[in-house]
């Protein structure tokens, strides 16, 4: 026995802190589809993926699981936006115009309606994608006219190295972005979602609006530092999470 806490008592202690109204996405990848279902058989319906093809087989061996709930947490690329359509109810990292046009356009001719959330840079970082909130203003007349999107949300991540005062001071601006905007009155985008907060700052973001957390290293640990060999085909890992 090592002391390290099962999976369980770690879920245990995040939900402690999780007011009822925060959704709580368990970011999966690298994780194998054994983690996953024992992750589902604790509770978890939300889970986050940023690879497709990673995430394609996983879903492939949980097509048995009924109500869970797949979102693309990476950066849509849009040569798969297609892939990521067909296997994710949620994408929280649109990030430009071109990008929500391509996923409305492929969205209806797939008959989806996939919920979005605009991906916005808060403070100027060129190690992460997003809007810019200016650029994102200027966008809103046209991402209003888009009918295959649930455009319901905004995500933000701050840049690496603020202190906890200053990744507040972020999300805080995110929420009163999205408060705006929404009170603008658009047709179709009203952004009551906040997907803001990960293992080290969630419980900043969750003070400051976030409805939406994205956890992984809090509940799974450490990634291994290349893609686990043929996980994605067995349960070997799940052992080591029940104790």
């Amino acid at each position: 026995m090592t002391g390290r806490p099962s999976l369980a008592e770690r879920l245990a202690q995040v939900r402690a802190t999780l007011p009822p109204q925060v959704r709580l996405v368990a970011v999966t990848k690298q994780i194998s589809a054994g983690v996953v279902r024992l992750a589902y058989n604790l509770g978890i319906r939300d889970f986050g993926e940023s690879r497709l093809q990673e995430a394609q087989a996983k879903q492939a061996q949980l097509r048995d699981l009924p109500g869970i709930t797949w979102h693309f947490i990476g950066h849509p690329q849009t040569n798969k936006t297609r892939g990521i359509l067909t296997h994710f109810a949620w994408i929280h990292g649109v990030d430009s115009l071109a990008l929500a046009q391509r996923l409305d356009r492929t969205a209806g001719e797939l008959g989806l309606t996939p919920r979005v959330c605009l991906q916005v840079k808060m403070r100027p970082d060129p190690q992460k994608f997003g809007w810019e909130p200016g650029d994102l203003r200027a966008a809103l007349p046209v991402l209003d006219t888009l009918t295959h999107l649930q455009i319901c949300g905004l995500m933000t991540l701050p840049p690496q190295d603020l202190s906890h005062p200053e990744i507040q001071t972020v999300f805080q601006e995110a929420q009163a972005l999205a408060a705006a905007i929404t009170a603008q009155g658009w047709s179709r985008i009203a952004l009551t979602e906040l997907s803001m907060g990960m293992s080290e700052d969630y419980l900043l973001a969750i003070a400051a609006g976030a409805t939406i957390v994205r956890l992984g290293r809090i509940l799974f640990g450490e990634r291994p530092a290349e893609a686990l060999p043929n996980s994605l085909q067995s349960e070997h890992r799940a052992a080591e999470f029940l104790s």
